[in-house]
């Protein structure tokens, strides 16, 4: 666009006088000329002031200005806006081009130069946008709050002002998108003019152009690539309309409980909840489309948060608007950004897990609907909280893991039943399951998956896991004696279970605590974990302890602790917090604007190595995880301890007479015998007291001479108290292991033992077995002795006998089945005593014994007997 032939051309066809050199024109013209082109800065700002007044004079000068003016001033507006002084001698010169001279005596016919400049000037859309821009800066531009009190004041006293600028949103789209601008800048702080504002609808003209401008995002996708310069600066500047029209509704809805009902009862929440389902390509989160959604959930928020209450137990709107958020299906899509959708920007998926905790807390019926929540599609499906869990234990972002524990803590608060049936999933898997890795944990249950979370540090170490794991146990047991008892009973095995009893949970945090007192002494820690993992361990511990006598007796049970955590109070060396020194109520958050979008779209998360370095500040993780509430919790707790130290120790109880038996006089005790009972017993009081008085005088002199090492002295009493712990641990597993020992070998003793007496019984049943068969041949040479003499005795033809061969097989089978039973008796009880001696061969090859060296010699005397029968035969 040739600007300046343009405005020639007009001035040329009014006056029909292409050849004028009026002493205005040139004079004009070297005004200009020195503005654009000079070198100095007070000689371009002299110039404008000089062309400002000969403007405001000069009917031919305005004339000249508008042939020649406009381009140089616009430049100066677009490219000079520090200088303060060039920027408004521009805009004083042209409001001085633009307005007609009074004193000008001119005819009807005559061509007014102030109209054909102002109709010159706004046949150019982007001039009216640049001034737009530019009134709304210089507004609020470095401006005081009470400037920018007086500012929208002056507007409210402008007659239909804020109803023409409402009027311009159905206006062209550049000038729309400024007056959209402006209408964002005034409504931050001014309630007056938000009235105005939704009075004249803008409600529905904000949604208009989200609604119209909705398709836009798929039109972006497609020529983001494109050739067409021109086309994606369009599509550019209409989404960030679609922002400004959030950001408007976000000043309209903030702390305004009856513009959120006007909203709830009129338009309702469908609107919002479209602009979160993911449209487009699902995995490409341009950094406008990260912009709009944080808005849109911003906006969400802000209705969570309901209205500015002063008791917010009695938030009725906030109520509602969370139950209607919830019929309108709101917690799905919350899930999908925030839990499903991995691939989204860190800032998006924090948000929206915010947003979930504010949904649910408070509010039973929520916190059901989202306890009964699933992730993923079947088969592979899983609830929520587990998943939610999963992330605390995985993500490398600390933003994401505060953010998801937000999510548990708003899900505990005053929700009993919902701590019950977390902590009733609290099974301890088996000491294998220890090592294992993060994937093996998506078929545990919600208290396995956390109790594998706060012992994953026996594998490696790190506590960064245990520490998160145990924020999220803090948040089970908070204000709930039944489950602090229910985790009180569960113990853990021992890196080596045959070698070490099971040890309550409590004490392997304890245990953890120290351990990570102990890296931070040795400054083998992370760089950024030390700093938070204590704390929130410590946190833990507190509320476990708080109200729960069987919880302190179980802590008391290691003598050691008590001592560890002594030491670690007057520890002068240990870290201060501020968030305990300068206990203040929760800021409210800052309002979203375009700019802060953009900087949260950008930013993946902490700045790790920036943290560090802030000596005097803490961790953004304590800061976001202990929160206000727990600071004020901690700080009265403290109070009521000092109270009632204070209450024990400095009143005396009642004064009651206690005479000591060695003041009685005994029954039968002479005066004499009784008095010198007294004298030793006082002596004995006055050397006691002596003795006590000196030791109190060498503690004193030594607390005297070591004054001035005391600060080295008690640094090294903190590591000793953590030392200490660790020590006293490993001395009760070496203590266990120990007796573990001896009653393995007194088991030993006892089998061999019984080795040996079964070995022995064996042997005599073998003894009895060979006797039994020694007589059942001698019988049976008995019988073929007797066979012979009766075949003697036919053959002798003597007196008839009876039928010999039947007594015959009547005794062989009567003597036979006495012999069977008795060898088969005997044979059940050798296999029975045979059973035993391998089960205890067994036993004792298991416990490292060679049975063929202790069978040495038992039985060889058995064969003493065969021999001396075969030298008698």
């Amino acid at each position: 666009m040739d600007f300046v032939s343009k405005y020639q051309g007009v001035v040329g066809r009014v006056f029909r006088n292409d050849n004028s050199s009026s002493s205005e024109d040139s004079y004009v013209e070297r005004l200009l000329d020195r503005i654009s082109n000079g070198v100095l800065a007070e000689d371009r700002r002299s110039a404008m002031v000089e062309l400002q007044s000969v403007v405001a004079e000069s009917n031919a000068a305005q004339l000249a200005f508008g042939a020649m003016g406009f381009p140089v001033l616009l430049s100066v507006l677009k490219e000079e806006r520090d200088d303060v002084e060039m920027v408004r001698g521009a805009l004083e010169t042209l409001v001085s081009a633009l307005s007609p001279i009074e004193h000008a005596k001119a005819s009807k016919n005559e061509v007014q130069p102030a109209l054909m400049n102002s109709d010159l000037l706004s046949r150019e859309v982007e001039n009216i946008s640049l001034l737009l821009s530019l009134l709304v800066r210089l507004l609020y531009a470095n401006c005081s709050r009470i400037v920018k009190s007086r500012l929208q004041e002056a507007i409210l006293t402008i007659p239909r002002g804020i109803t023409r600028l409402m009027d311009m949103l159905m206006d062209r789209e550049v000038i729309r998108n400024e007056a959209l601008l402006l209408l964002t800048y005034l409504t931050r702080e001014a309630e007056e003019i938000q009235k105005i504002v939704v009075f004249e609808g803008a409600f529905e003209k904000i949604f208009s152009i989200i609604k119209e401008e909705g398709g836009s995002e798929g039109a972006k996708e497609v020529y983001s690539s494109s050739v067409h310069l021109l086309l994606c600066i369009v599509i550019i500047r209409i989404m960030l309309s679609f922002t400004d029209c959030l950001e408007l509704l976000n000043n309209l809805l903030r702390n305004n409980a009856s513009n959120q009902v006007l909203l709830r009862e009129t338009m309702g929440f469908d609107p919002l909840i479209s602009i979160l389902k993911l449209r487009g390509s699902t995995y490409k989160f341009t950094q406008q489309k990260t912009i709009n959604l944080l808005s849109v959930l911003d906006t969400i928020n802000l209705l969570l948060h309901g209205g500015q209450q002063t008791d917010p137990g009695k938030d009725t709107n906030g109520v509602a608007n969370k139950t209607v958020l919830v019929q309108k299906k709101v917690l799905d899509h919350l899930l999908v950004l925030g839990v499903e959708s991995q691939w989204a920007p860190v800032a998006v998926r924090c948000m929206a897990l915010q947003c979930i905790g504010d949904l649910v807390v408070g509010h039973p019926k929520n916190c059901d609907a989202f306890a009964s929540k699933v992730i993923g599609e079947e088969p592979h499906v899983e609830p929520a909280l587990n998943s939610i869990l999963r992330i605390i234990l995985r993500t490398p972002s600390v933003q994401e893991f505060v953010a998801a524990d937000y999510v548990f803590k708003s899900y505990c608060e005053k929700n009993p039943d919902g701590q019950r049936m977390l902590a009733s999933t609290l099974t301890p898997q088996p000491h294998s399951m220890v090592n294992a890795p993060f994937e093996d944990d998506v078929n545990m249950s919600f208290g396995s998956m956390l109790l594998h979370g706060l012992i994953l540090s026996e594998s490696d170490g790190d506590l960064e896991a245990c520490c998160r794991a145990a924020s999220v146990l803090s948040h089970v047991l908070k204000d709930n004696i039944q489950c602090k008892e229910k985790v009180l009973q569960i113990e853990l095995e021992t890196p080596r279970p045959s070698l070490g009893a099971p040890e309550p949970l409590m004490h392997r945090m304890v245990k953890y605590l120290a351990l990570a007192s102990s890296m931070v002494k040795d400054g083998k820690a992370g760089t950024s974990g030390p700093m938070y993992i204590q704390p929130i361990i410590l946190k833990l511990l507190v509320i476990w302890l708080f109200d729960c006598p069987i919880a302190v007796q179980c802590f008391l049970d290691s003598r050691p602790h008590l001592t560890y955590f002594l030491e670690l109070i007057s520890d002068q060396t240990a870290t201060k917090s501020l968030l305990f020194t300068s206990a203040k109520p929760a800021l409210a958050r800052k309002p979203l604007t375009r700019s802060t979008a953009a900087s949260m779209s950008e930013i993946e998360d902490v700045d790790e190595n920036e943290t560090t370095d802030q000596k005097n500040e803490d961790h953004p993780v304590l800061a976001m995880v202990l929160d206000s509430q727990f600071v004020f919790f901690v700080k009265e707790l403290e109070a009521n301890i000092r109270e009632q130290i204070v209450e024990i120790y400095s009143r005396p109880k009642t004064q009651v007479a206690v005479v000591p038996a060695e003041l009685e006089q005994n029954s039968g005790e002479s005066d004499k015998e009784y008095i010198k009972r007294l004298k030793r017993f006082v002596e004995k009081q006055c050397l006691e007291i002596q003795d006590l008085l000196s030791r109190n005088a060498t503690l004193a002199e030594n607390a005297a001479k070591t004054g001035a090492s005391g600060s080295s002295q008690l640094e090294h009493r903190g590591s000793a108290g953590s030392e200490r712990v660790l020590v006293e641990t490993l001395r009760r597993d070496l203590h266990e292991t120990s007796q573990r020992l001896e009653a393995l070998k007194a088991e030993k003793a006892r089998i061999e033992v019984e080795a040996s007496t079964h070995q022995n019984l064996a042997s005599k049943l073998e003894s009895d077995l060979k006797s039994l068969s020694d007589a059942y041949n001698s019988l049976e040479q008995a019988n073929f002795q007797l066979e012979h003499e009766v075949k003697a005795l036919k053959s002798g033809g003597a007196l008839p006998i009876p039928d010999i061969e039947e007594i015959k097989a009547e005794a062989r089978e009567e003597a036979q089945k006495e012999s069977e039973a008795e060898l088969s008796d005997l044979l059940v009880c050798l296999g029975q005593e045979q059973s035993k001696v391998e089960k205890l061969s067994a036993r004792l090859v298991e416990l490292g014994e060679d049975v063929d060296k202790l069978l040495e010699g038992i039985g060889d005397d058995m064969g003493v007997p065969d021999d001396d029968e075969d030298e008698a035969e």
